[in-house]
């Protein structure tokens, strides 16, 4: 019996053996930070369709506006000349008709009667279709000018905000003048990625925002990779859910995905800090022996924070775990 009780009192006192862990490469994903800037998905300018001066400006930049908004509105004082002018036509050209359908009613009775030809009671009928074709012709050409004058209302051609008004209220402007340019369809992130990093743009994938950025709980998604390379740089545009766009071309920070590399990595509860340097314990042939590190980025997997390990360790080595 005492022999027993001595027994368990022995293998009481022995050590737990220490977790430990086989460092194997792993990899990780590789950041490059870049800058990006804020667009509109769309960038159209509201044009004048005729010219003239700027009688009407009712926007200006930061405004919202909406699909066929009235922006501003241009006047050709040519136009309202011409109006007058072929209203007094339709009105000579009334006054005309009137006698010709009274000389008309007048032939008619007189034919009835014997005392005017065929011939001429056709002629009076030819000069009043004449007269209510000019009538027609003319109106037309009012219904014109009229449609020339409406087009002197400078409409949004999509909903967004207005981004630059470059003409002021009494500027003289020509037909396909830009007077104000809207952004529409959203917001989006815009990057330009030097070319060595275009092979590893793949679209659909997700982005990380950088601190001071104001984006750290939003994830973006490569929404495209534009073909064409201009200065040595790729553009791609990034989704990010509820972004606004309010600061059309702020820049923001941008961790971008370029590949995958192989590292070491060992929990953080690994490491011990004394006198400013960091130590692992890994097993040796002579019992565990802790050894200097220079650690990395920190990795959160699974809920567990691990450390990238940059020298100290390798391959193959076995870490002692509290």
């Amino acid at each position: 019996m005492r022999y027993l009780v001595f027994l368990l009192v022995a293998l009481a006192t022995l050590p737990l053996r220490a977790a430990e862990l086989t460092l194997t490469p792993t990899e990780i994903q590789e950041w490059k930070a870049v800058y990006g800037e804020i667009e509109t998905r769309d960038r159209v300018p509201a044009r004048a369709r005729l010219g003239g001066t700027i009688v009407a400006l009712d926007v200006t930049e930061g405004d919202r506006v909406a699909a066929g908004q009235i922006l501003a509105r241009v006047q050709d004082e040519k136009l309202s000349f011409r109006l007058r002018a072929v209203d007094a036509q339709i009105e000579s050209l009334n006054t005309q008709i009137e006698t010709a359908r009274t000389d008309l009613s007048r032939g008619e009775s007189l034919r009835e009667r014997g005392v005017v030809t065929v011939q001429r009671l056709d002629q009076l009928r030819t000069q009043v279709d004449i007269l209510e074709g000019r009538i027609e012709s003319t109106r037309a050409e009012r219904r014109v000018i009229e449609q020339q004058v409406a087009e002197g209302d400078v409409l949004a051609p999509e909903t967004g905000v207005v981004l630059s008004v470059p003409v002021s209220r009494g500027s003289v402007v020509t037909p396909g003048e830009v007077l104000a340019d809207i952004g529409g369809g959203g917001a989006y992130v815009r990057l330009a990625v030097p070319e060595r990093h275009a092979t590893t743009l793949t679209e659909g994938g997700r982005i990380a925002f950088g601190p001071g950025s104001g984006l750290e709980a939003h994830e973006g998604r490569l929404a495209k990779v534009y073909p064409r390379i201009e200065g040595g740089r790729v553009l791609a545009d990034i989704e990010v859910p509820g972004l606004e766009a309010r600061f059309v071309g702020r820049r923001v920070p941008v961790r971008l995905p370029v590949g995958m590399r192989p590292a070491l990595l060992v929990p953080q509860t690994a490491l011990t800090r004394t006198g400013g340097l960091d130590f692992v314990t890994v097993t040796s042939p002579d019992g565990p022996v802790r050894r200097t590190v220079v650690p990395g980025q920190e990795i959160a997997r699974d809920g567990t924070v691990w450390r990238e390990i940059l020298t100290g360790l390798r391959a193959g080595d076995t870490v002692v775990l509290p």
